[in-house]
C-alpha cells in the first residue's frame, strides 16, 4: 500500500522528533580527563547538615552537633554516622562525566526541576555554604538523573538514587532501641491487664513461668517469645525526650522488669496508635521515647497465664 504525500511528511516529522529527543537526552560521555566533580568544593569534614526532601513536602533533617550526627526533630536522637557518611561520599564523587541535557525544558521530564523532583538533597557546611542536588528518574536500576542547583546541566550518575535517600527517620538511625544479652538476665517480670507473670531459668537454663503446678506443661515457645521481646526492642522511629500525655505511659498497657545481677531495667509500653497500630515504648536506660510495631510488643500487652501453658492433651477415645 502506497503512502500519500502528507503521510510521508508526517512520518518524516516523527522520525525527526525521535532523533531530536535522542540527541537531547542521550548522555554525552566526556573525553578522558575532562570530567569534573559536580561539587568541587565539597569536603567530608566540612559537612555539618544533611536534609532530604521529596516531592510531597516531606523532609528529614540531620545535623552534626559537637562532633556527632543527630536527628533534631527527635530531640537530637543519635543518628547513624555510617549511613550519613556513605551518602556524603556518594555526592562528593559525582562527576560531569555523562552529561544528558542542558535545557531547562527537559528538567521536568527527568524529574530534576526545582518544582518536580524525586529527591532534593541539601548538604550544609560549617562556613554556611549549601550544596543542593536534585535526584530524578532512573533509566536503569543502577543509574539516576541528577542536577546541581544553579545550572541547567543534567547528568546521568551511578550509585545514587531516590532509594538511598529516605525522608523517614528509621534509615538514618540504628533500629535497635534496646538490647540485653539473655545470658545476663536472671529474671523477667511482665505485668499487663491480665496479671503479673514472673519468668526464671530452671537448672537446664530453660525459661519457664513461676508457679506452675505439676499438672501444667509450660508453653516454652511462647515463654521464649516473651523473653526475646522483653530483651530486644526494635523501633519504627524515635519520638524525642518528652513524655506526652498521648503516649499513655501514665497508664501503661504493659510493664516489664528485666533483672540482671547488677541492675533492673524497666520497659514500659504505652498506648496503641489507631492509625498505624504502633505502640510507644520507653526503657529506663534511655531518655528517649520511641514507637515500635504492634508485633514487637503484642504478646507483652495481651498474653494471659494460659498463654504460657500448653493445653491438656485430648484423651484418645476408647474403641
Amino acid at each position: 500500500m502506497k503512502l500519500e504525500r502528507n503521510q510521508w511528511i508526517l512520518v518524516a516529522l516523527l522520525i525527526g522528533q525521535v532523533a531530536l529527543s535522542a540527541f537531547v537526552l542521550w548522555p554525552r560521555v566526556g573525553t578522558a580527563g575532562t570530567a569534573e566533580p559536580l561539587f568541587p568544593g565539597l569536603k567530608d569534614a566540612d559537612v555539618v547538615g544533611l536534609t532530604v526532601s521529596d516531592n510531597t513536602g516531606k523532609s528529614i533533617e540531620l545535623r552534626k552537633t559537637t562532633g556527632a550526627w543527630v536527628l533534631p526533630s527527635a530531640d537530637d536522637y543519635p543518628a547513624d554516622e555510617t549511613q550519613i557518611t556513605s551518602i556524603v561520599d556518594k555526592v562528593k564523587v559525582l562527576s560531569s562525566q555523562r552529561l544528558v541535557t542542558q535545557t531547562e525544558a527537559s528538567q521536568k521530564q527527568l524529574q530534576v526541576s526545582a518544582t518536580d523532583f524525586l529527591r532534593r538533597v541539601t548538604l550544609s557546611t560549617a562556613d554556611g555554604t549549601s550544596y543542593v542536588l536534585y535526584v530524578g528518574s532512573a533509566p536503569t536500576y543502577d543509574t539516576s538523573h541528577v542536577r546541581p542547583e544553579g545550572t541547567n546541566n543534567t547528568y546521568l550518575v551511578s550509585d545514587l538514587s531516590q532509594w538511598d535517600l529516605s525522608v523517614n527517620a528509621l534509615p538514618w538511625v540504628k533500629s535497635s532501641y534496646f538490647s540485653v544479652a539473655q545470658n545476663e538476665v536472671e529474671q523477667v517480670t511482665l505485668t499487663n491487664v491480665n496479671g503479673t507473670f514472673t519468668f526464671k531459668k530452671d537448672a537446664t537454663g530453660t525459661w519457664a513461668l513461676e508457679g506452675l503446678t505439676s499438672a501444667e506443661t509450660p508453653n516454652t515457645a511462647e515463654v521464649n517469645s516473651v523473653i526475646t521481646k522483653a530483651t530486644q526492642v526494635t523501633m519504627l522511629r524515635p519520638l524525642g525526650r518528652e513524655s506526652l500525655a498521648e503516649y499513655g505511659l501514665d497508664r501503661p498497657t504493659a510493664t516489664v522488669i528485666v533483672k540482671k545481677a547488677d541492675e533492673s531495667i524497666v520497659l514500659t509500653v504505652g498506648a496503641k496508635d489507631a492509625t498505624d497500630s504502633s505502640y510507644v515504648v520507653n526503657v529506663s536506660t534511655s531518655p528517649y521515647y520511641v514507637r515500635v510495631s504492634e508485633y514487637n510488643v503484642q504478646s507483652l500487652v495481651e498474653d494471659t497465664r494460659s498463654s504460657f501453658i500448653l493445653p491438656p492433651a485430648t484423651p484418645t477415645p476408647n474403641p
